[in-house]
């Protein structure tokens, strides 16, 4: 199976190093002991070190090309920096991304890696280590009202791959319980971006009427539509912004979005 993403293998890893260095600037100027209001039981050094940490496992499972899982908290450097200051942070941070990327670009996008998405190559963990990133980038500049912006591909893949790992096999089967209250007759979701040119094709139509959740890229009528910039639209469809935020229209059946996304939250 060859590597599939919106954009280029060298594309996300790249967009590693760039996510990583956005996130650093928002830590080196952020109070550490700040909570983070879309995570409420983590600081801002928490979330670095989540962020950090999960930079060094990817880079672990792909530079050893693992078979298996490895236990995070056995990866050399992963529990955060020695001293919790923003400079050590930035430091730590750094290495993590960078020794991330040289073991990706080293071995190539279709090299054996284990994943819990049973996706087991080296591209899976580009594209999930990018997006990563992205989302918790959010979360930093929420906790310290930093600029927050993502540039549209990167924006459209990072909901793009929500959606595949809602839709996977793996995912239904851990949520199966979740899956009951969600599934159902009629149950159709609209998303839209409105400030995107049509050739970027920013809109996502999730069907939950049959047995399984499945979507695909197209503007269809559906029982609820979310339309906001896509900025926006990805902050909610994670669960980053509220659905009142100015700027975010819902549409129709709200009751069933917030169904969607309690099904689609890790919480």
């Amino acid at each position: 199976m060859t590597f599939q993403g919106s954009l280029a293998y060298e594309e996300y890893c790249a967009q590693l190093l760039v996510e990583s260095e956005k996130f650093r600037e928002i830590v080196r100027h952020g109070d550490l002991t700040a909570t983070v209001p879309t995570c409420p039981d983590w600081t801002l050094a928490d979330l670095a070190r989540h962020v950090g940490g999960a930079h060094r496992w990817a880079g672990e499972l792909v530079a050893t090309r693992a078979t298996a899982m490895i236990d995070p908290t056995t990866v050399t450097g992963a529990g955060g920096p020695a001293e919790a200051t923003p400079e050590a942070f930035d430091a730590w941070l750094a290495e993590g991304a960078e020794r991330t990327v040289a073991a990706l670009r080293e071995v190539g996008p279709d090299t054996p890696v284990w994943s819990w998405a049973r996706d087991d190559r080296a591209g899976f963990w580009a594209r999930r280590m990018v997006h990563e990133t992205v989302i918790h980038r959010a979360d930093a500049a929420l906790t310290t009202g930093a600029a927050y912006e993502v540039p549209p591909e990167v924006a459209i893949d990072c909901l793009d791959e929500w959606l595949e790992l809602c839709a996977s096999p793996v995912v239904e089967e851990h949520w199966a319980d979740r899956a009951e209250a969600l599934l159902g007759p009629g149950r159709t979701l609209h998303l839209h971006a409105t400030d995107t040119p049509p050739a970027l094709h920013a809109e996502w139509f999730l069907d939950l009427t049959g047995e399984h959740v499945t979507y695909r890229r197209t503007h269809e009528k559906a029982a609820v539509a979310l339309r906001a910039p896509l900025t926006d639209l990805l902050l909610a469809f994670y669960r980053r912004r509220p659905l009142d935020a100015e700027g975010i229209e819902v549409l129709g059946d709200r009751p069933l979005l917030d169904r969607w996304l309690t099904y689609s939250s890790f919480s």
